[in-house]
């Protein structure tokens, strides 16, 4: 069970990491020819932050909202 700030989290986390490690993989692949060094650094981060927001889709698509809590109805008195 997540509560919904939590799983507001987990899906801001997703588009952060998959677009961030998009636009870096691209970059390193821009830079190939500049710098080898560089250029697969950037790759590489590029394609593990990539992967990290693919496992944190899984782990969205595992996460329930908590459930609100039940109404207690007490007698007045």
């Amino acid at each position: 069970m997540a509560s919904a700030r939590t799983i507001a989290l987990v899906e801001r986390l997703v588009w952060v990491l998959i677009f961030g490690g998009l636009l870096t993989l691209v970059l390193g692949l821009a830079t190939r020819d500049a710098s080898a060094a560089t250029s697969w650094t950037l790759i590489s981060l590029g394609a593990l932050a990539t992967a990290g927001g693919v496992v944190l889709i899984w782990v969205r698509s595992r996460l329930r909202l908590d459930s609100p809590p039940a109404p207690t109805h007490k007698d007045p008195p």
